[in-house]
This record gives structure tokens, sequence and C-alpha cells, in this order.
């Protein structure tokens, strides 16, 4: 069976899996009852907790897959991964000011607010520090130099925090989790994931013509500085709104990529879509797991990605390592 139709088929029956998964068991007649009539209790879980919850796993997961394809194909690097470029940790950042200045308390949805504007800084700060024109060596390098600078400031943020409740607040947001999101998160998300997936499906074919090396794409008509900046702000928009709605979640963007590259003979415009869906499947079932695991304990869904995606990516380390030798 195709590829993308069978992710296609799994996130769907995620999805539905999603919506009638929770404290209130209910059966699938049941759950899509009440999301399309039910005006009872069942009715408002399912359409303002259940179903927003299920579309942001899939929002997020395929934000970070689309753009740990991208920036692997762009960089040649099988290592790169969202967070390389610095978007993941200034989003987190600017959400740790918003808690701790109370800007989150005062001003409605100022933590998303607060995120997103710091990812959007992170990008601006890179590309001054890169340059327009600078090399996928040189972008990977002000890469680290701003998420080490934005990982310092939060580390600084919680040392110095004075209000004990909001540092084990910003811990908690920190994990990454899905709960108690709304539709008003869903919307200030949407927009952003989709320009940034826009932006990054238009150098599907830049990023073939790359595996060959930059001087042959150069030679083939790319513009590797047109390509470079539809990149950061593609990585920017959708990974900076994903991170702002949900804290870090990790792995996926790294992982994700490795599994399925195998399965598409390597193409990196291909690529994209499939560690897309990879990616929201991979979320989804993980927040359904939350829910399973620990239906009494507010398991963090960035927790257990990690303690699935460390192993997985250990095991890839080890499969490559076999097949060099």
């Amino acid at each position: 069976m195709n590829l993308k139709l069978t992710l296609l088929i799994f996130l769907i029956a995620l999805f539905i899996l999603s919506l009638t998964t929770g404290h209130t068991t209910t059966s699938f007649s049941q759950g899509i009852t009440a999301l399309y009539y039910g005006d009872g209790p069942l009715g408002t879980v399912m359409r303002q907790i259940r179903l927003p919850r299920a579309i942001l796993a899939i929002l997020v997961g395929a934000s970070l897959g689309v753009c740990g394809a991208a920036l692997q194909g762009y960089l040649r690097n099988p290592l790169a991964e969202p967070g390389l470029i610095g978007v993941s940790g200034s989003a987190a950042l600017g959400a740790v000011i918003s808690l701790q200045t109370g800007f989150a308390t005062y001003v409605w949805m100022g933590l998303p607010i607060a995120a997103f504007s710091f990812a959007t800084l992170a990008v601006l700060l890179l590309l001054l520090l890169a340059g327009p024109r600078g090399s996928s060596l040189t972008l990977i390098l002000a890469g680290i130099a701003v998420s080490a600078l934005a990982g310092a400031f939060t580390s600084l943020a919680l040392n110095l925090s004075p209000n004990p409740y909001a540092t084990s607040e910003i811990v908690f947001w920190l994990m990454g989790s899905l709960a108690d999101r709304s539709f008003e998160h869903v919307w200030l998300a949407l927009p952003f994931c989709l320009i940034g997936w826009l932006m990054i499906g238009s150098i599907g074919k830049a990023l073939d013509a790359l595996t060959l090396g930059e001087d042959v794409a150069s030679s083939l008509s790319i513009s590797l500085t047109k390509t470079k900046l539809l990149l950061v702000f593609g990585v920017a928009s959708s990974v900076g709104a994903a991170t702002a709605v949900c804290g870090a979640i990790g792995f996926v963007g790294l992982v994700v990529p490795h599994l399925l590259r195998p399965l598409v003979k390597g193409k990196p415009s291909t690529l994209l879509l499939v560690s897309g869906l990879g990616g929201a499947v991979m979320v989804l079932a993980a927040d359904i797991a939350v829910r399973v695991i620990l239906p009494d304990r507010d398991l963090k869904l960035g927790v257990l990605m990690a303690i699935i995606g460390a192993p997985l990516f250990l095991h890839l380390i080890y499969k490559t390592r076999s097949a060099l030798q």
C-alpha cells in the first residue's frame, strides 16, 4: 500500500481514538453523536476539550516532522532538527518570561503571544549572525549560538524566580503538553503553521538539488539565499507557533525523518509530506498514551516523547553504524 495513504489511514484512526479517549470513556457512536448534536456535558467535553486537543496534536506533530525533514535536507545533516536553529528554545524563553512577569496572567493569550514573538526575534538574530548569503555551516553555528543564549536566559529566569509557584508553572510548561488547550490555541497556531508549511513546501525541488551539493544546485538555477530564507522563516512560523501553544516537544523532528527516509528512497521533497504525516501520527499516538498510561496523573507529552524518542534514536544510530561497518 502507498506510504502516504497508510500514514493517512493511521492518522484518521488515531484522531477518532483521541476523541473517544479520556477520563470519560465513550464509544465511537456516542462520541460522534455528542460531537455533532450533544448539548450536555459529553458534548461540551467533545467539542471544547478533546476536539481542539486532537487538532493541535496534528498541527504540532506535522510542523515538527516537516521542519525536521526540511532542515536535514537543506543542511544535509541527519542530526538536524527544529531546535538546532534556536526557534524552540527562544519560544520557550518567551513563555518563561511571560510567566515570570505575570504577562501570561494579565493578558489574554499572553503566553503563546510572547512565545511566538521571541521565536520571531530569534530568526531575526539568526539571520543577522549568519547573514543572508551565509553557508550552511554558518547557519548551524548561528543557530547553536542562539539556542545556547536562549537556554542560558531561561535558566537565569528560573534561577532568579522569587515565586515558587511561577517556577513550578514554568517547569511544567517546559515539559510540553496538549492538556487544557482550547480552540483559541488552535486558531492562534493554525495560520502560522499553514504559512510555514507553504514556505517549506515551495523549496522541495531546491532540497532535491541540494543533495548533489550547493555548487550543483547553483548551476541548476537554484537560489540558495532564497531557499535559506524560506526555510528559516518557514521553520520559525510553524515550529514557533507549535512551541507557543504546547511547550517544548522533542525528538519528533529528529526521529520521524530518520524512520521514513529509507521508505521514500531518500528524496527530500517526498520526505516533507511523509514526515508531516508521520509526525502527526507520532504526536497524536503519544498524546493518547499520556491519557491511558497514567490517567490520574498529568503525565507530560514532552516527557513521554523523550522517553520514547531517545532509545529509538540510539537504535537508529546503532543501525547506521552497523551498516557502515
